[in-house]
């Protein structure tokens, strides 16, 4: 007799780097990094950092698979999300690596809870409108850049109303994105997102200067509407 697909559970560790400013005041504002496909959480701390207001508390989450990417001259070793197999497990670990994330900084009393952001790139796009739209309460704000949304947004029962300030960014010349696919994005993020905000930029599938300060405007509270597309 054959049976397949049986499972047993194992525990694996979810590796974070984090960055505390000196002399914050406690608890803070927390900003979690969520890299793209083939990156590291160190990329998206450099990044993060560029961006964040001073108060802010930064997480950069690494995603748990890893695997080898060509380079000019060999092999780097890169992470991703999730899997074409059993992808609803990766996006289950994916929340779950999050919510207990929030939870421990805020048991710390670094972090406020309630004053979560999420900030993604690429593949970590989607991932991240999934998490906040799964659990509408957990996050305040969510920064998306050049990445895609979830492929069941209008038809999965489980997503909520999600209230969040919504930044969405996206470059006219992208490798990956058709400008096209970008605008069908946005006009699906603005149907179904109260505060939502989005801008188009001259740009690759990358987080450009002007992206960056626009993005730090945004979490400063400075963002202008006039920057609104």
């Amino acid at each position: 007799m054959l049976e397949t697909d049986l499972n047993l559970t194992a525990e694996i560790k979810l590796y974070f780097d984090l960055f505390v400013p000196e002399k914050l005041e406690k608890p803070a504002p927390l900003l979690i990094a969520v890299h793209g496909y083939g990156a590291h959480k160190r990329y998206m701390m450099r990044e993060a950092r560029l961006i964040a207001p001073e108060n802010f508390v930064i997480a950069s989450i690494q995603a748990p698979y890893q695997h080898f990417r060509p380079i000019a001259d060999g092999y780097k070793v890169g992470f991703g999300w999730l899997t074409d197999y059993k992808s609803a497990e990766s996006i289950a670990l994916h929340h779950k690596f999050v919510l207990d994330l929030i939870e421990k900084l805020s048991k710390e009393n670094l972090t406020d809870k309630n004053r979560v952001y999420l900030f993604g790139f690429s593949q970590a796009c989607a991932l991240n409108f999934r998490f906040a739209l799964t659990n509408p309460d957990a996050a305040r704000g969510v920064i998306g850049v050049c990445g895609g949304i979830p492929s069941d947004l209008q038809t999965n029962e489980i997503y909520k109303k999600l209230t969040a300030d919504v930044l969405y960014l996206y470059g006219d010349a992208d490798e990956f994105y058709p400008l096209e696919k970008f605008q069908d994005f946005e006009g699906k993020l603005k149907d179904i997102l109260p505060n939502f905000q989005s801008k188009l930029y001259g740009a690759k599938h990358e987080i450009t200067g002007e992206m960056r300060e626009d993005m730090k405007k945004w979490l400063d509270g400075k963002w202008e509407m006039r920057n609104e597309k």
